[in-house]
């Protein structure tokens, strides 16, 4: 959201020193940017983003709460995300691939200053804001290109009080975060597990399982349709699961030859 004429942004790191730096970075190589909030952890830049709306939101990758990706993730407005990133190469080359810009720490002026003038551009040519989706993805695709089919996730454990499930991951609907848990839901009910959805989408199948929401990903073989309100919002339809699941403005484009 521009104010007064000035472009507005946002600045996310863990670390209260690096938010200081590049804060002062951004206001020396662009005194024209307003810097409307700053946040130390992934839940309150997720919060102040969608309260704010501003143009830019720079974003580090590592923070507590929410990683910088499951922020952009959630976005639901047109914000330029900028990576402030300690990724190696593999990742800058998806970030690269996907028009969506990035600053490896420490950060240099005069790699900002590229930064700038890119987003710069962007905002000036009203280009849509770059697809989180497709950079989400070929990220996932880069990490796990080279591994072996035979490291693939196939078998989810289950406790459920006495009894330990084994359950074929091919079976699985969608996996959802819940709280401190992750929802496995297949066809005959749900089953609680403590793995983290981050941890369990780098074994997955990306051309099988596709993230969906932040908080949910989904086996897109048992997907029978997409429907959208009329708001725009996109919910999604499981065979053998009778409640919609909706799908985050990030991932909407994931869907439509749908």
């Amino acid at each position: 959201m521009t104010i007064g004429g000035k472009v507005t942004a946002i600045i996310a790191d863990d670390e209260p020193l690096l938010r200081i730096h590049l804060h002062e970075k951004l206001l020396a190589l662009w005194p024209q940017l307003h810097i409307v909030g700053e946040a130390s952890n992934g839940i309150d830049a997720a919060e102040i983003i969608a309260r704010l709306a501003p143009d830019i939101a720079f974003l580090d990758i590592k923070m507590p709460g929410l990683s910088g990706i499951e922020v952009a993730q959630g976005l639901e407005s047109e914000a330029r995300v900028v990576f402030v990133t300690a990724f190696d190469q593999y990742a800058v080359d998806a970030f690269e691939s996907e028009a969506i810009d990035y600053v490896l720490k420490p950060v240099t002026d005069a790699r900002l200053a590229q930064t700038i003038v890119r987003v710069q551009k962007s905002l000036a040519e009203k280009t849509p804001a770059p697809d989180i989706a497709a950079l989400l993805n070929a990220l996932m695709k880069s990490s796990s290109g080279n591994a072996s089919s035979a490291n693939k996730l196939r078998w989810i454990r289950a406790n459920r009080g006495d009894t330990t499930y084994q359950i074929a991951v091919d079976e699985v609907l969608f996996f959802q975060s819940a709280d401190k848990y992750t929802v496995v839901m297949t066809a005959s009910g749900e089953h609680l597990i403590s793995t983290t959805l981050n941890e369990i989408i780098s074994g997955l199948n990306s051309e099988h399982f596709w993230q969906i929401h932040r908080s949910t990903i989904v086996n897109i073989r048992n997907v029978t349709s997409t429907r959208r309100d009329g708001e725009g919002r996109m919910n999604l339809y499981i065979k053998g699961y009778d409640k919609p699941l909706a799908v985050s403005r990030a991932y909407q484009s994931l869907f439509r030859q749908m």
